[in-house]
């Protein structure tokens, strides 16, 4: 990978350190403005806008039947006017109970007495906050995700989880959602926004995010158990159910199933805390709605955030898919030859990413558009030439620079397309920064001073699994159009040998791609290309008088695609 002159200072690289804080300050910035969003939200909750009740005293009278639990968060000490001691955490009251003299005293107290907010707690759910943003820094690090999380994706889960957050805050005050946790869990957006992570950035942000968001909700409930339990269980279940979409009216099923798991969730839920169903049925209708509502919101939202975030979602992939769409058909027509190699790439790679679990969809996609930068010099490459060979007529650095500029106009139309930025990376890694043996060896020649540098594709090694199984799809499938007579042994010995002279060229070193891995995308290599390849009986009533003839023009064509191809494979 080149370096740029703000890399390197007196020929000797920046302090590594430096760097890295340099790479991780988006991400940094993202976190405190994410922190001090939260401390408004968190000075809001503990705060209160006359006193420290929740309720309205002149409903409540002594030797009434109280219709609802009134629970003491926080204490308070006696006083001249007030001389009642309230303590944290006490029943002041309790459903079905007749409210006492003492009781009475106590909700007086808790109603006249003006604390608009309790600081302590305040500097207790700060700490809280900060904290949580710590393991969400830790938690969304290249190392567990897998990728470095760009700061478009910082900026979503911060949004999302502060929306999380503060619905929870916010439905807290009213009265509907205060009768019990059930009622507070109707009020939630998670599964919305886990169905928006899952889609968008994939399941492992998702199940992290929701672990994240559980933790808030658990701090902005008052350390409510159920609460914290039921977000964890059905955000864990969202995660589940995205992972298995595969178009948008899957959608319309994943709300219907979510709106069902709300419902099982919150009935385990009851029977493990051995808790009354009275009044289950309004909260059991909440859950559903809630549940159902986020799938439809989700399928909704995730179009837009598709186009804003340019993501590589299941769906986006989906539609890039589609073999009619203008790009693919103009391949069609201007390089068929190209369209055609473009698809078997495709088969290779995606199945090959099946095999070591990697994201096929984004193979084939990025299979499919890989080489689109042939599209407006197509007679220079040899899979859409009829006999003669352009490259014949011209000399070997301006083949090369031809042969080259294929990617490069392939990133730059991607670029013009607003393809997702995985896909880019395919198509501009899927040559790396290796030699065009053929034309190398021609140039030494006539110059053996020639530097190799001067016939290198001007790309970088794969830094995806899926973008280096595209590679090694690619050089596969154009290399074993010349070999003769392809057997299974041939092929299994022949893939092994291509394989084996990327890893060497170092062209596979930065693409996680483990031995074992490289072993099974051989060995999907050839049992594809054996059943492409495979070999037909031939009748004697079927044989072709001009056989001889053909054979030696096929020998002819495959000489002249080792030259014609000119990318080293």
């Amino acid at each position: 990978m080149t370096q740029s002159k703000n890399d390197v200072v007196g020929g000797k690289e920046k302090n590594p350190f430096l760097s890295a804080i340099k790479k991780q300050l988006p991400r940094v910035i993202t976190s405190l403005i994410a922190f001090a969003a939260a401390a408004l939200i968190v000075f809001f909750n503990v705060s209160r806008s006359s006193t420290v009740a929740t309720f309205a005293l002149d409903e409540y009278e002594i030797g009434q039947v109280a219709d609802r639990t009134i629970i003491a968060e926080r204490a308070l000490p006696g006083t001249m006017e007030y001389p009642t001691v309230v303590q944290k955490g006490e029943k002041v009251i309790k459903k079905g109970f007749v409210i006492t003299e003492e009781a009475y005293r106590k909700l007086e107290k808790m109603a006249n007495v003006h604390e608009y907010i309790d600081y302590r707690a305040f500097a207790d759910a700060l700490i809280y906050v900060a904290l949580l943003n710590v393991l969400w820094f830790f938690l969304f690090s290249k190392t567990l995700v897998g990728h470095t999380v760009k700061l478009k994706e910082s900026v979503v889960q911060v949004i999302f989880f502060l929306a999380v957050y503060a619905s929870a805050v916010f439905a807290k005050k009213l009265s509907f959602a205060a009768i019990s946790p059930y009622h507070l869990c109707i009020f939630l957006p998670t599964a919305l926004f886990i169905f928006l992570i899952s889609i968008l950035f994939g399941e492992k942000q998702a199940v992290f995010f929701t672990l994240i968001s559980g933790l808030g909700l658990l701090n902005a409930s008052n350390y409510s158990l159920i609460v914290f339990l039921y977000s964890i269980v059905t955000g864990f279940a969202c995660c589940r159910i995205a992972r298995k979409l595969e178009n948008r009216i899957q959608m319309v099923f994943a709300a219907l199933i979510t709106a069902m798991l709300n419902l099982v969730a919150a009935f385990v839920l009851k029977v493990v805390f051995n808790e009354s169903f009275d009044g289950a049925g309004l909260v059991a209708f909440g859950l559903a709605i809630n549940g159902f509502f986020s799938g439809i919101l989700a399928l909704g939202f995730i179009t837009p955030l598709e186009q804003i975030l340019n993501t590589a979602s299941v769906f986006r992939l989906i539609d890039l898919s589609d073999l009619n769409n203008p790009m693919m058909r103009k391949m069609l027509l201007t390089a068929s030859g190209t369209y055609n190699h473009s698809l078997m790439v495709a088969q290779l790679a995606e199945n090959a990413c099946k095999a070591i679990g990697a994201n096929s969809l984004m193979a084939r996609v990025g299979a499919y558009y890989h080489d689109m930068g042939k599209i407006d010099q197509s007679e220079y490459f040899v899979e859409n030439q009829n006999g003669q060979n352009k490259h014949d007529d011209i000399n070997p650095s301006l083949s090369v620079s031809i042969i080259r500029s294929h990617v490069k106009k392939g990133v730059e139309m991607a670029i013009s397309m607003r393809l997702p930025p995985q896909i880019i990376d395919i198509i501009s890694e899927h040559h790396g920064n290796g030699v065009m043996q053929y034309f190398y060896q021609e140039a030494l020649k006539s110059n053996p001073d020639t530097k190799p540098e001067d016939y290198s594709y001007f790309g970088n090694p794969p830094t995806s699994r899926e973008s280096g199984v595209v590679m090694l799809a690619d050089t596969v499938e154009a290399a074993c159009r010349t070999l003769d007579k392809p057997t299974v042994p041939r092929l299994d010995k022949f893939i092994h040998t291509l394989i084996e002279a990327k890893m060497q060229a170092g062209q596979l070193k930065n693409c996680d791609l483990t031995f074992g891995e490289l072993t099974k995308v051989q060995e999907t290599f050839v049992s594809i290309l054996a059943g492409y390849y495979h070999s037909r009986i031939e009748y004697p009533d079927q044989k072709d008088p001009d056989s001889q003839d053909n054979e030696k023009a096929k020998e002819k064509e495959a000489k002249g695609s080792k030259k014609g191809k000119g990318d080293g494979k």
